[in-house]
C-alpha cells in the first residue's frame, strides 16, 4: 500500500486533508513532521492556514524548507492554500516574506477597493468560485472545466511563468488557482472542503504518476 505524507508544521487543517485522502482510498495517510518519514513516502501533501509569516518561520525551524525542495522532485507532491503561497518566491503579506521559491513569482493581496462591475468585494474571496482550466493536467481529470471549488484567502498568487498556471481563478481579478511544475502541483483552493470535485482531485492525486 502506498504512502502519503501530510507534512506537519503546525500550521494547517491538517486532519481535515488527511480524512479526505482517506475517504478517496488514497492508501495509508500520515500526518507528520517526521523528516525520514514523508522522505519515504510514495507522495507529500503540504497544506497550510494561517499568517505567512508565521507559517514560514515554522517551516523554516524545522528545516522543511529544504525538505520540500528535495521530496517534490522524485514523487507527485500537492501544495494547498498557503501551502501553495509559501511555495513561491516571496508574499507581500506581513510588510514582506521570503518564501521556499519552488514556484518563481509573487503573492500580492487582494486591495481593499477591489471590485467587480462597479462594487466592491469583500476581501477576503471566501466561497465557492470557478476555476477554468488552462492547461490540461491528470488532476483535472472528470473534472469539469468550470468546476466549482472552495476557497478562504486575502492574498493570491502572481506566477512569473505563465506555462506554469494550469487553473485561472477570477475574483476582481484574475489569479492563478493552480500551479503545475513536473510532479509538483499546488492549488489556492481547499480540496478537502469542495465536496465532488474537491475529493475528485485528491483521488486524481492518488493515482497520478507524478508526470506531466
Amino acid at each position: 500500500m502506498q504512502t502519503v505524507a501530510v507534512i506537519d508544521y503546525g500550521m494547517g487543517n491538517l486532519h481535515s486533508v488527511a480524512k479526505a485522502l482517506e475517504h478517496v482510498g488514497a492508501g495509508r495517510v500520515l500526518v507528520t513532521s517526521d523528516e525520514q518519514v514523508i522522505r519515504e513516502a510514495d507522495r507529500v501533501v503540504f497544506p497550510g492556514v494561517g499568517a505567512i509569516r508565521d507559517c514560514m518561520a515554522e517551516i523554516r525551524r524545522l528545516g522543511f524548507d529544504k525538505l520540500v525542495h528535495e521530496v517534490s522532485v522524485d514523487r507527485p507532491f500537492l501544495g494547498i492554500c498557503v501551502g501553495m503561497q509559501a511555495l513561491m518566491e516571496r508574499s507581500e503579506e506581513n510588510g514582506g516574506v521570503d518564501c521556499i521559491g519552488l514556484f518563481p513569482g509573487q503573492v500580492r493581496y487582494f486591495s481593499k477597493d477591489l471590485k467587480e462591475n462597479g462594487e466592491r468585494l469583500k476581501v477576503p474571496h471566501m466561497g465557492w468560485n470557478e476555476v477554468e482550466h488552462v492547461v490540461a493536467h491528470p488532476l483535472w481529470h472528470n473534472i469539469p472545466a468550470d468546476g466549482r471549488f472552495y476557497f478562504v484567502h486575502s492574498f493570491y498568487v502572481e506566477a512569473a511563468q505563465p506555462r506554469q498556471v494550469v487553473g485561472r481563478g477570477h475574483y476582481g481579478k484574475d489569479f492563478a488557482a493552480a500551479l503545475a511544475d513536473g510532479s509538483r502541483f499546488a492549488v489556492q483552493f481547499h480540496p478537502e472542503k469542495s465536496h465532488t470535485h474537491g475529493l475528485q482531485l485528491l483521488q486524481n492525486f492518488a493515482a497520478w504518476d507524478g508526470r506531466w
